[in-house]
């Protein structure tokens, strides 16, 4: 493993902010002399005292001290040491007295009123099996998915083109009306059935097992997830009709169960939810977890009255016991329980005395829950189909650029014609959306809310439970997010959607693109604070019979960092950074200068030198310059961006006009082979675009100001639209798309649902398993610094199930990340070893 020069990581060249400071006083132990050592080393100075704090006094921050603590652990004489350990002892001689104090004696005796060092669980080691290497089974794995996809999407094809076929032949509003109905009714419960059809005749029922990837029991396995994924069930996540549809797959889940989490369980068999449980948007419980080149199935049971938090992970072979609570950004590891009646929270979890069950309950009983799941199917079957096929049927009817190809014996349109149509159609359809949306987006919501009161209990499945679950649909669109994030523009946005932000003061990058919330009318924001990516506002608690929004205060001159689970009643003040997937805490005294890391979260520095290097940046006449010069800038990226969604949308509105004039002479193939070759021209436009904004070139390592120029055109990056990346996740094609995007990735790497923010400072070895809603993130944004570094990943590698691999890092070969923790910028993990927790530290043995 090739270890990084510090030069890079501290501010100065000459070390001289590490001479001088603290006290002079030599080192007392061997263990102090040796850390002493590793550490003036690692920054090229002739001695550091042992009693310099290592941020304070030395200048050091988080990068810097993950390379000592990567050197320490290469000393077989030294204890390993985490990051944990380097904020909760902040100079070499606690350290070294804390180390002492949980090594154990000689001949491995516990040592006498010593407590133990926590460390997380290590969960069962699994049979080992040696998973084929073959790019042969690869390759035909990946060719018989892709005959999958266009046999499934012929077979769309033709019900389609009958469908419509029928619903255009009748006469008259009211028949026309019946017609798309019948057909919409038909088609949903249709596509909604295929999918339990298909897992009870390709499965049967799940059971723990393992099996390799890209084999035959892995195709049937990926054929049942893909249509899970697809089908339109989860659109009711939230509503009664979900649960039993898991019901029909084979789930045992007991009477007034409530999933909030759009993440479909796939091993429906394996997963047993008492009566009364709870769980929260963002949770990943999917009975299943690819490990080292297999699929693991296992069993998740969780008793009656449970609780599961935003933000968390399940993994397989866990369970709950009757009352108890997982709190939000939590993990439960491989054979974890949590005992009845106990409150846990941490990943891995551990207990706590914080009740994350923060609502009283209300009546909702059986008839209540059936009514709620009946309305729902009213709506779908009176109105919402019926329009929506109605409404195309007009579309093809009455726009004579389609209706005139739809015609027999139409011959094919001119050039200029062709592309006149393709450029009229496609401008209406964009612009009218955008600002039919934002109309919509600006009034209705606004509407609704004057129903709710504040910190009020009301039951579920109710017409306020209704009107929030309209409002948090409506107002979470991703489309004006991703627009104006990661500018000045995102804060008047955010403020006309409902956002508190009287007192906020523009910085430019005020919040990323990534933004979600219960409701956006109970949202304050302080003044100066600054939020990255992935920030779920959590101002809406629920119980298994009701629900009550209250507000959420992020207070003045806060940083937040990526992918934040932030409650209502956290208790966070003044002047705080929330350091990436920290778990905001919900007890305890108000926290206030400090900055808050992991899971559970610990104090450590709000801030350090090298992340004020810029700060003169920040204030009076160059903050003025600087802020406008990135506002003008961001302009064009929103600019540009409109344009070039506009002509993705025109590709695609001219591959349907090619289509349609062909339908006449090779009927449903047509259809089939555009649904195709819309997602393979999408993929490659964005392709394009992305390597086009980045000039054809690697990215390379920065350290620098939002306020340059570099960290603008790097947020152009961000902004080019990659949601088409989920249809290939559990094939080859997805590992193909990494590569014409720039990751330098091996051969056979299995990708579930991984995600890439800087694709060309990543580095991905040959056969990793990459798991669903995992990430790599090679740069890091605190304040008003921005910073970036290179991810490498070895041979043989998995990272598992929402984990989060931060830049500068190194992984080993046959290294594994256990599921939802958090791997600190520039650590390095040696091969064939197991990290897990937040952060990320050594598992146990």
């Amino acid at each position: 493993m090739v270890e990084k020069s510090a030069d890079i990581l501290m501010p100065g060249a000459d070390g001289s902010a590490l001479v001088g400071q603290g006290s002079s006083a030599p080192a007392t132990t061997d263990t102090e002399r040796e850390l002493a050592e590793i550490l003036a080393d690692l920054v090229h100075v002739d001695h550091v005292a042992p009693d310099s704090h290592f941020f304070n006094d030395l200048g050091a921050n988080s990068l810097v001290m993950a390379q000592f603590c990567a050197r320490v652990r290469k000393r077989p004489n030294l204890p390993s040491v985490s990051m944990r350990d380097i904020y909760r002892n902040p100079t070499l001689r606690d350290l070294a007295a804390a180390l002492a104090r949980t090594a154990p004696p000689p001949g491995d005796a516990p040592a006498p009123d010593a407590p133990a060092k926590p460390a997380p669980p290590a969960p069962p080691a699994p049979p080992v099996r040696t998973a084929p290497k073959s790019t042969a089974r690869y390759v035909l794995c990946g060719t018989a998915q892709l005959l999958v996809f266009l046999g499934y999407s012929l077979a769309v094809a033709v019900a389609t083109v009958k469908g419509y076929a029928w619903v255009a032949a009748g006469s008259g509003f009211l028949d026309i009306y019946l017609r798309s109905l019948v057909f919409g009714g038909a088609g949903f419960i249709a596509l909604c059935a295929f999918p339990v059809a298909a897992k009870w005749i390709l499965i049967g029922r799940w059971k723990p097992t393992e099996f390799p990837l890209w084999g035959v029991t892995y195709l049937r396995f990926w054929i049942v997830k893909s249509l899970l994924h697809a089908n339109p069930m989860v659109l009711f996540v939230g509503n009664p009709l979900y649960v039993m549809y898991l019901r029909a797959l084979g789930a045992r889940i007991g009477r007034n169960v409530t999933i909030l989490s759009p993440s479909v369980p796939v091993c429906t068999d394996l997963l047993t939810i008492g009566s009364g449980t709870v769980i929260r948007k963002d949770s990943f419980f999917l009975g299943y977890r690819a490990h080292a080149g297999h699929i693991q199935t296992g069993r998740i049971t969780l008793g009656r009255n449970v609780f599961i938090g935003e933000k968390t992970v399940l993994d397989i072979d866990t369970s709950m016991g009757d009352g108890a609570q997982l709190g939000h950004a939590s993990a439960l590891y491989r054979g974890q329980h949590v005992p009845d009646g106990e409150r846990h929270h941490g990943s891995p979890a551990q207990p706590t005395t914080v009740d994350y069950v923060r609502v009283e309950p209300a009546p909702c009983g059986t008839l209540r829950r059936a009514g709620y799941a009946l309305t729902t199917l009213l709506q779908l079957f009176l109105l919402y189909l019926p329009l929506t096929i109605g409404g195309l049927y007009m579309l093809f009817s009455q726009v004579p650029a389609l209706r005139t190809r739809l015609e027999s014996g139409t011959a094919l349109s001119s050039v200029t014609e062709f592309v006149t149509d393709t450029l009229l159609l496609s401008g209406a359809l964009f612009l009218g959306l955008v600002i039919l949306g934002a109309a919509l987006l600006f009034t209705v919501p606004r509407l609704l809310n004057l129903a709710f009161e504040p910190d009020r209990v009301y039951p579920l499945y109710g017409f306020h439970y209704a009107l929030h679950r309209a409002v948090a649909g409506m107002t979470n669109v991703k489309f004006f997010t991703w627009l104006c994030g990661d500018s000045s523009y995102i804060v008047p946005y955010l403020r006309l959607l409902g956002y508190d932000l009287s007192r906020v003061e523009q910085t430019g990058s005020n919040f990323g693109t990534e933004l979600q919330h219960e409701t956006p009318f109970l949202v304050s924001v302080g003044s100066g604070t600054m939020v990255a990516d992935g920030l779920s506002v959590v101002n809406a608690d629920f119980s298994s019979t009701s629900f009550r929004v209250s507000r959420a205060t992020i207070g003045p001159r806060n940083f937040l960092g990526n992918n934040i689970a932030y409650p209502a009643g956290a208790r966070t003040g003044e002047n705080c950074l929330l350091a990436t997937k920290v778990m905001v805490p919900l007890d305890g005294e108000l926290r206030q200068g400090v900055g808050l890391l992991g899971s559970p979260c610990f104090e450590i520095p709000r801030t350090v030198e090298r992340d004020t290097r810029f700060d003169h940046l920040r204030t009076g006449e160059a903050l003025r310059r600087g802020l406008a010069a990135k506002n003008r800038y961001n302009l064009r990226s929103m600019a540009l961006f409109l344009l070039l969604r506009w002509g993705n949308a025109a590709l695609l509105t001219a591959l349907a006009l090619a289509a349609v004039d062909l339908y006449g002479r090779l009927g449903p193939v047509v259809i089939a082979g555009y649904l195709a070759l819309a997602l393979a021209v999408t993929a490659a436009y964005w392709i394009l675009v992305e390597r086009a904004v980045a000039s054809f070139r690697a990215l390379s390592p920065r350290l620098c100001s939002i306020y340059d120029p570099y960290f603008w055109w790097h947020e152009r990056l961000w902004k080019v639209p990659d949601e088409y990346l989920e249809v290939f996740n559990g094939t080859p094609f997805k590992s193909l798309v990494w590569r014409l995007l720039g990751v330098r990735i091996g051969r056979r790497v299995f990708d579930d649902g991984c995600y890439i923010t800087e694709r060309t400072l990543t580095s991905i070895g040959d056969d990793c398993t990459l798991n669903a809603a995992s990430k790599i993130q090679c740069h890091s944004q605190e304040d008003g610094t921005f910073k970036s570094d290179r991810t490498t990943l070895g041979a043989d590698c998995t990272i598992g199930v929402g984990a989060h691999v931060h830049y500068g890092v190194t992984v080993g070969d046959e290294a594994v990340l256990a599921p939802d923790s958090f791997l600190m910028k520039g650590e390095e993990v040696p091969a064939r070893t197991e990290w897990g927790g937040n952060p990320a530290a050594p598992m146990a043995s």
